[in-house]
Order: C-alpha cells, then structure tokens, then sequence
C-alpha cells in the first residue's frame, strides 16, 4: 500500500533547508525509496513549509529513514527549524492517479508480446473478479485471467490503445480501441492472417492497495466475429 509522510515544520531559513535537501537527494542517489517529494509553503505564513513525501509502501519508507544520510540530513534540518516539526504518517487509501497508471499499465501487459501472459502481480489482486458478457462463467481469481489472455495471445499479436480513462472513487472507466493479426486458432476459427478491430469499455474496481480487484467489460465481439468471416460460415 502506498504510504506518504507530511512533514510540517517552521523555518526562517528556507534557502538553507533547500540547499540541504538537495544535499540529501544526493547522498542517497540510488538508495533512497521516496518516489515523490513536494513541498509548499503556506501562503499565510512564509516561514511555514509541509513536505509531501511518498513511498511505495510503509516497509520502503522504515528503510528510507534508517539509511545513515537520512538520519545526518534530520539533525541538521531541526537546526534549521524554529520549532521542531512533526511528521503525519499516511497509509494512502484512495489516489485516482495511482489506479489509472494501473489500469494502463494492464492493458500494456496484456499486449506484451510472447506466447505466454505476463506476471500480473503488479496490477491485479489475487482474488480479481471479471465479468465478460461473452462468458457464460464469471472469472474469479488470476488463473482465470490467464487462461483468458492465452486464448487471446494464441488466437491474435495485438495491441491496444486508450481512448479515455476516467477515475471517480475507487472506479476507473477505460475506452479503448483494439487491434490485431488472427495468426492462430481463436474459438475453433482457423488463423485467417486478417487483421482486425474492435473498440470497448472496461470498467475497473481498485482495491485499496491500488490493485484491480473486479472489472466489468463491453466490446463489439460480433463485429470481431464478423472480420474474421465466423458469421458467413453460419449463414451458409
């Protein structure tokens, strides 16, 4: 889970603080876990600053704080402060920008070329649940989205791209627009070496580890089915 710590303090020697935070991003080049770090200062009071730092998680920030240039780089910022300043540890329970750089990375693992799916730990949790119209079966759970995605990679080499995401709470809605070559056999249709297209909408349920947790889709799979002449051997 993504952990952020606020650092509030009160200072008449900004100018010294800054030099000495570009000190410490330079002393711990390499080893420092922060991914993000902004500061502001408080438009009512120009002595008062918060930073805004952010980590993977909380484990990665205990790290951070135990390196040797972290702990010299604290004692010489309480002597720069007029008070000493306190610090607001955060578990991050809701970050729309967090689950949309999720649900783009997915759609990019999903078209990562290779016979077998990639590893999705990094975007999925465990427990996902999918729900497809043109499954009978909702798919619970990793496995399950893997056998999809090799029926998929066995029947085309595709690739997406994002139309629209929008986030709203925990929801991100995806509108995206699919394309491939039928190189193999795809739901007992022989590969025709066409290539194809469709477009849908994805929407996602993150979990509070920023990881997809259920997603509901809609495509125009008749029309797929349509390019690839299914329907023709149907009607005759």
């Amino acid at each position: 889970m993504t952990f952020v710590q606020l650092i509030d303090c009160k200072t008449s020697r900004f100018d010294e603080m800054n030099r000495l935070m570009d000190r410490w991003v330079q002393q711990t080049k390499g080893k420092r876990t922060a991914t993000h770090s902004v500061i502001g200062k408080d438009r009512s009071d120009a002595s008062h600053f918060i930073e805004i730092v952010e980590f993977p998680s909380y484990e990665e920030a205990m790290r951070n704080s135990e390196l040797p240039e972290t702990d010299r780089i604290f004692r010489e910022m309480v002597a720069l402060c007029d008070e000493m300043p306190t610090f607001t540890d955060l578990d991050v329970v809701r970050d729309e920008q967090l689950f949309t750089t999720t649900v783009r990375r997915f759609f990019e693992l999903m078209a990562t070329p290779g016979s077998e799916p990639p590893p999705l730990d990094e975007v999925m949790s465990e427990h996902y649940h999918d729900h497809d119209p043109a499954r009978v079966d909702e798919a619970i759970g990793m496995d399950h989205v893997r056998r999809d995605m090799r029926v998929w990679r066995d029947g085309f080499d595709f690739e997406f791209s994002i139309e629209d995401l929008i986030a709203e709470g925990d929801r991100v809605c995806a509108r995206w627009f699919w394309k491939g070559r039928h190189k193999g056999e795809f739901l007992g249709i022989p590969a025709t070496g066409r290539e194809v297209s469709m477009s849908g909408t994805t929407v996602f349920r993150c979990g509070g580890d920023g990881k997809l947790a259920e997603g509901w889709w809609e495509y125009d799979r008749l029309g797929l089915m349509e390019q690839l002449g299914a329907l023709d051997a149907m009607e005759r």
